[in-house]
């Protein structure tokens, strides 16, 4: 029994773009070989409806994957440290996100996979409503908007 579970556990972290396995499963990302990613990924997520209007008025975008219900933006690892995305926002550790067959829709030019986080985190505020703020300690975190 502590074997099976084991097995599932590990078969669930293995998990690569394509092998979707019903409701909850999970897929990693998977970036274009050229592209260097050695800050590891991670990857934040905003409904679809946003997407254009990001993509808009960032001033830089790594890699971009969209399905029809989230874009997803690539981040270096560690991008949702002492930042409190807003709840609209999905952050995926790893780059692993739900299964819903997401695909690459922009690769950047340059030799890198990212969109800097802190212009995106600003941005995902802006388009979700909710302003962000800087507790005392400095960590900023969002709220929302009155």
């Amino acid at each position: 029994m502590l074997k099976n579970a084991l097995s599932q556990l590990l078969g669930a972290r293995r998990t690569r773009a394509g092998d979707e396995e019903g409701p909850g499963s999970r897929v990693r990302l998977s970036l274009p070989p050229a592209l260097s990613a050695s800050l590891g990924c991670d990857a934040v997520g905003v409904p679809a409806r946003y997407g254009f209007r990001l993509m808009s008025h960032l001033p830089r975008a790594g890699c971009v994957f969209a399905d029809a219900d989230r874009w997803w933006w690539i981040v270096p690892s560690g991008s949702d440290l002492d930042l409190d995305w807003p709840e609209q926002a999905s952050y995926a550790t790893g780059a692993y996100v739900p299964a819903g067959r997401p695909r690459l829709i922009h690769a950047p030019d340059s030799r890198t996979p990212y969109t800097p986080p802190i212009p995106l985190f600003l941005m995902v505020c802006q388009v979700t409503g909710h302003t962000p703020s800087w507790d005392p300690a400095g960590r900023p975190r969002a709220v929302h908007a009155p």
